[in-house]
């Protein structure tokens, strides 16, 4: 019989919603599924928060501590959905406690957080993953399997961007995305580092970076409320108002360890674009493009292909692709970020089950907060910046 795994998710928001729909729903799509994710216990800062997100997200019990819910006995998974001021207290005491994590990214504000919550996970022996979802997409997956089947041949060249528009209003307000002693860093940390997993996933491991970041709005107003809304909060141009300490937008070239050469784009402060993630990788026998924005299609051009039939062609991501038998029976039927994060819960029970890590797990993003702390070096000295 599947085994049932009781979850204690710590943060009812954005992130909470998207963790819970995924326990419900990843056994409809992978079944069997390798265990069954039971919604035990939501935390919230609150009682009152917690309890409308138990009522909200379909959990059994609602809580405002999340000490003591870690260290509840009947809980196997702590799912922390927080801002990222908190990831590394919970993450060291889930880890001592004996349960499995998935901690949403950036794994911590800094490298020494992240190298604490990676000491303590690796000494507790439990499964561990980091929430970069992006990397789950079916197409992505794709990507990697023509890498690693060498269909590209050895990659010369890597292009990420992540663009958005939703703080592009200076009247947005502060939330704590805009604060550096709770989010540790702006874009870099919220975005950028979606670019440096998916690099790391499909390149290798970057060596070496030289940035320039900017902040462009320099105070908003203060939030009224604590929820961080994103791209649906009020705007006030009346409001009082406070710094931002963070950067707006990053610009960087890169040096992989393998000898490849890229280049990663990040900003919240681009007019027009939405959730704009796209990559192109230039190798010795051909390319792949992919772009979020069209999650159901992969580009890729093979340059063993006849000489009048060469050029990019898209492939429609379905049954024959990475994820595909437990998603939807014909390509093109419609991939969207529900499903990212229904694959991602299923990559992390089926790690439970097999006792091996996922990847990306603690390890995994230490090592692309080492990156965002060296594009954030860069971006203070102008100069190269060894990742390290």
């Amino acid at each position: 019989m599947t085994k049932v795994m009781n979850v204690a998710m710590i943060g009812g928001g954005f992130m909470g919603k998207a963790h819970a729909m995924a326990y419900a729903s990843m056994p409809m799509f992978f079944w069997p599924a390798p265990a069954i994710p039971h919604r035990k216990v939501v935390v919230d800062v609150t009682d009152g928060a917690a309890e409308e997100a138990r009522r909200r997200f379909g959990f059994d019990e609602a809580s405002s501590d999340w000490r003591s819910v870690v260290a509840r006995p009947d809980i196997d998974v702590v799912d922390i959905c927080t801002p990222n001021n908190v990831h590394a207290e919970i993450a060291i005491a889930a880890a001592k406690a004996g349960k499995h994590i998935i901690c949403e990214k950036p794994l911590a504000r800094t490298v020494e957080e992240a190298r604490a919550m990676t000491e303590a996970a690796k000494a507790a022996g439990i499964i561990h993953m980091v929430a970069f979802n992006y990397r789950r997409t079916p197409a992505v997956a794709l990507a990697k399997k023509y890498i690693e089947e060498g269909r590209i041949g050895r990659i010369l060249n890597f292009r990420g961007t992540y663009l958005q528009d939703w703080s592009a209003d200076e009247n947005g307000p502060l939330s704590w995305r805009f604060q550096k002693k709770i989010a540790g860093s702006g874009t870099v940390g919220d975005i950028g580092t979606h670019v440096v997993d998916l690099a790391h996933y499909l390149v290798g491991p970057i060596a070496e970076v030289i940035a320039m970041t900017k902040t462009y709005v320099t105070t908003r107003p203060i939030q009224q409320g604590g929820v961080d809304k994103l791209g649906a909060s009020e705007k006030s141009a009346d409001a009082e108002r406070a710094p931002v300490d963070v950067d707006d937008e990053v610009v960087s070239m890169l040096r992989f360890g393998n000898g490849a050469i890229g280049s990663l784009e990040a900003t919240r402060n681009a007019w027009g674009r939405n959730n704009f993630i796209t990559l192109e990788i230039h190798g010795t026998k051909g390319s792949i493009h992919f772009n979020y924005e069209r999650r159901d299609e992969l580009q890729v051009m093979f340059a063993d292909d006849p000489a009048d039939a060469r050029g990019f062609r898209t492939v429609y991501t379905g049954p024959a692709h990475p994820y595909g038998g437990g998603l939807w029976p014909i390509p093109g039927l419609g991939i969207g970020y529900s499903e990212t994060k229904i694959v991602e819960c299923f990559d992390l029970f089926t790690a439970i089950a097999s006792g091996k890590q996922p990847s990306p797990n603690f390890e995994d993003g230490l090592l692309t907060e080492l990156v965002a702390d060296a594009l954030l070096r860069s971006g203070e000295t102008g100069k190269w910046e060894r990742v390290e």
